[in-house]
C-alpha cells in the first residue's frame, strides 16, 4: 500500500484558479486540493504555464495568488501548503526574464522546472542549459517521456541528463492516460534509472487528475520499491533545495536504447 512512503510532495501541478489551463474557479481549486490530501499529498509547489503565449504568468503575480490560495485553504482547514513555482516553456529570452524576475523557480531554490515544446527541442536548449547553469540553477525537464525527439531519439535526452538535467515524469504517464506507447516510453526510463522525480501534473480532477499515489503503487510493482523511495525522497529535497544524485547506470540497459529507437524512428501521429 502506498501509505507506507508516507505523506508526498507533489513538484508539478496548477491548482490555482484561473491562471491557465487548470481550475478556471477557486471551489475548483479547493476540490483540487481536498482530493490532494485524500491521496496523501500534503505539499503542492503551484506551477502555472509561463512563456506559451497566452499564459503570462510572471513571478510576483503567483506568488500574490499562492498567499492568498494557502489563506483559503486554512479557512477550511484544508491541511494542505501551497508552494510558488513556474512551468517555464522554453524560448529564447528566458534567461533575460530570469535577470527581469520574472522566472520563478520550484519554492525559491536552485531547481527550475522547463518545459520542452511536444514536437522536439530547440536549436538553443544546449545553449540556455549551459546559461542556467552558470546562473546557480539546476533545470528540470517536466515530462520528458511526451516529447516526441525524446521518443525517436532517446540518448538525445541521455546527453541532458549527463549534462546534470534532472527528469521529472507525469503520474498520469505511468498510469497510460496518454497511451500505451508513452507509458511503456516512460517505463523503460525509469528501468534505465534516468528518472529522477514523479509529479502529478494535476490539472483538474476528470482529464488530468492528480494520480500520484497511484503512480507509486504502480511503479513499485514495475521497478521496486527502492526507486519510488527515491523518487519521493527528491520530491522533498527539491523544496528543500537540497542536492540530488543523478547516477546513470548506462551498461546493463544500453541495447533498449538501440531497439527503442529503431522500433520508433518514425512517428506519423507526432
Amino acid at each position: 500500500m502506498m501509505k507506507e512512503y508516507g505523506p508526498l510532495v507533489d513538484t508539478h501541478c496548477h491548482i490555482l484558479p484561473n491562471l491557465d489551463d487548470g481550475p478556471s474557479c477557486l471551489e475548483d481549486s479547493v476540490s483540487m486540493a481536498r482530493a490532494a490530501v485524500g491521496s496523501g499529498i500534503h505539499t503542492i509547489v503551484a506551477t502555472p504555464h509561463h512563456g506559451i503565449g497566452k499564459y503570462e504568468n510572471i513571478s510576483d503575480f503567483i506568488i500574490k495568488n499562492v498567499i492568498c490560495f494557502n489563506k483559503e485553504l486554512v479557512v477550511r482547514k484544508i491541511p494542505l501548503l501551497i508552494l510558488a513555482g513556474q512551468e517555464v516553456r522554453v524560448h529564447s529570452q528566458l534567461v533575460e526574464e530570469l535577470y527581469a524576475g520574472k522566472i520563478l523557480t520550484l519554492n525559491g531554490t536552485r531547481f527550475i522546472l522547463l518545459e520542452l515544446p511536444s514536437y522536439g527541442v530547440p536549436s538553443y536548449f544546449d545553449e540556455l542549459l549551459h546559461e542556467v547553469s552558470i546562473l546557480g540553477l539546476r533545470p528540470v525537464i517536466a515530462h520528458p517521456e511526451r516529447n516526441a525527439q525524446f521518443l525517436n531519439k532517446p540518448m538525445v535526452l541521455q546527453r541532458y541528463v549527463e549534462q546534470g538535467a534532472l527528469c521529472q515524469i507525469t503520474a498520469q504517464s505511468v498510469m497510460g492516460l496518454f497511451g500505451a506507447k508513452i507509458q511503456r516510453f516512460t517505463i523503460n526510463l525509469c528501468h534505465n534509472n534516468w528518472v529522477h522525480v514523479v509529479a502529478s501534473d494535476a490539472h483538474n480532477l476528470k482529464s488530468r487528475p492528480f494520480l500520484l499515489e497511484q503512480s507509486y503503487e504502480y511503479l513499485n510493482k514495475r521497478i521496486g520499491k527502492e526507486q519510488v523511495q527515491y523518487f519521493k525522497d527528491n520530491a522533498l529535497k527539491i523544496v528543500r533545495d537540497e542536492e540530488i544524485d543523478s547516477v546513470i547506470h548506462m551498461n546493463k540497459k544500453k541495447s533498449w536504447f538501440v531497439r527503442w529507437t529503431y522500433r520508433n524512428s518514425y512517428h506519423k501521429n507526432w
